[in-house]
Parts: structure tokens; sequence; C-alpha cells
């Protein structure tokens, strides 16, 4: 199927590893001129390299979580027609051990650095009538985690961003949705498995099956998502084929199953 990207500019934060490689990777295939950021030269370059087999892409030295990363993209890209705010970072932690300082990292990081990138592209799409924002949330905004509460509140503030901009956008070809994934396979998983694990000796195979029995047993596929999925999902919200899907949040869990947001 062809998604129409040719020529279309995407901006995908957290672009280095995981999702956000991947996402890269499908849109840069697609025809999108990529553009991805990250806060060390070597990780760029690195990712840029696995990238340009797929498509035209570009790195940005910048990091995409403060607000000097993101005037330095506005300086070096000041139009993009597609956005994908996928930075984010997670931790498990008991609720009462949550400081103030682990609460403003994790909003800081994983809600206002996508509400201001948002806030720098969204008037020039609202303006040339056409654009794309997409969310890369997670299910624990919608189920929260007993251990990662203050996780979870970012997670479900960026469903209300992602809303409420789509609400601004009557009568355009601009569109604001999000992606809502389960557990994902990713660089740090076998971490976050070991911490929340009652033996962090098991093997990754043994650490995963743990974890979907005791942490996620209403799981339909009762695995990691593989990237590649979410990627698949995100550049189809993307496309001008995805005109009419504006303001939802997408469950990534065993398929694709629309949740209200």
């Amino acid at each position: 199927m062809d998604l129409q990207l040719t020529g279309r500019r995407a901006l995908v934060t957290g672009s280095t590893a995981g999702i956000g490689l991947s996402i890269a990777k499908r849109l840069a295939a697609e025809g999108a001129e990529v553009l991805i950021t990250g806060r060390q030269q070597a990780k760029i370059d690195a990712a840029v390299a696995a990238i340009r087999e797929a498509g035209p892409v570009r790195g940005i030295l910048a990091d995409a979580a403060t607000a000097e990363g993101a005037a330095a993209l506005a300086s070096h890209v000041p139009e993009v027609d597609i956005l994908v705010n996928n930075l984010g970072i997670y931790e498990a932690k008991d609720f009462t051990e949550i400081t103030d300082e682990d609460w403003h990292r994790l909003f800081e990081v994983n809600v206002v650095s996508g509400a201001r990138l948002a806030k720098t592209y969204f008037p020039g799409m609202r303006e040339r009538g056409w654009g794309r924002i997409v969310f890369v949330s997670s299910e624990s905004g919608l189920v929260p985690p007993p251990d990662m509460i203050h996780y979870a509140v970012t997670k479900s503030a960026q469903l209300t961003i992602a809303r409420g901009l789509a609400q601004l956008t009557k009568g355009s070809a601009v569109t604001v949705n999000t992606v809502m994934p389960g557990p994902t396979r990713s660089e740090g998983i076998v971490d976050f498995l070991k911490s929340v694990a009652s033996r962090p000796d098991l093997t990754a195979e043994e650490l995963e099956a743990e974890f979907f029995r005791v942490h996620r047993p209403l799981s339909l596929i009762q695995r990691m998502i593989e990237p590649d999925e979410i990627a698949a999902l995100v550049a189809y919200l993307a496309s001008p084929l995805a005109g009419a899907t504006n303001g939802a949040a997408l469950r990534v869990e065993g398929g694709i199953v629309p949740t209200i947001a």
C-alpha cells in the first residue's frame, strides 16, 4: 500500500533507538524526509546510518526534552508536515517512594516536551491546511499500573493534550492522534523486567513470561509488542489515507483496538 508520504517532512523525537527508530525507518521507507533527534552524536550517526538504507534522513543534535533543545530544533527545522512525539522515559517505583523530583522529571520529559513541540509546529500546519501530530502514549494512560503511577499520569496527560489539539483542527486537513502501546520490546526492557521480577537472575524469556503472568494477566497477546508493529500504525496515521482519523486514541495490544479518548 502506498501511504502517499513522498515529499512530506517528518520529525520523530526519541528516535535513536527502540520505537522511535522503528517509526523513523518506516516513515523513511514510505518516502518521507525524516528528521531524528538525540543528545549523543554517536547515537545519532548510528541511527542515521540505519535509516538511510530505507530512505532520506537527517540527524539533529538537540535534547527535545528541554526548551533549549526545542528552540534548536525550530531553528534547524522551522516547518514539518508530521510531528511524532515519541520521546519518553519510564520507571517502576512504589508510590510512597516517588519524590517531587521524580514527578517533575517524568512530567517535563513525557508531557511538556511534546506540548512544546506541538506549540512550535501546530500553527504552521493549520496555516498550510495539512499536518499530522502523533503522540506515542501508553495503555498505562487508561489502566495505570500500581507500580508506575507517576508514569501513567504523564501518559493520561498526553491523551488530553492530543484530544484538545484535535478539537482545534476543525475544518482543516490537520489531524492529531495518540497511539497507546502495551509493553514493548526496547533497549532497556530487560532491566525494567528485572526491577519488577521475583528473581532478577531469570533469563530474558523467563522474565517476560513472568511479567505477563503476574503484571499483565489480561494481555491478549502475552508477549512484548515489537517496535515495528507500532511503527506501522504511526505511519498510517501520518498518511493522507488517515485523514478521517482525528482525535483518536488507538491501543496496540493484540492488534489495533480503538478506544475512547
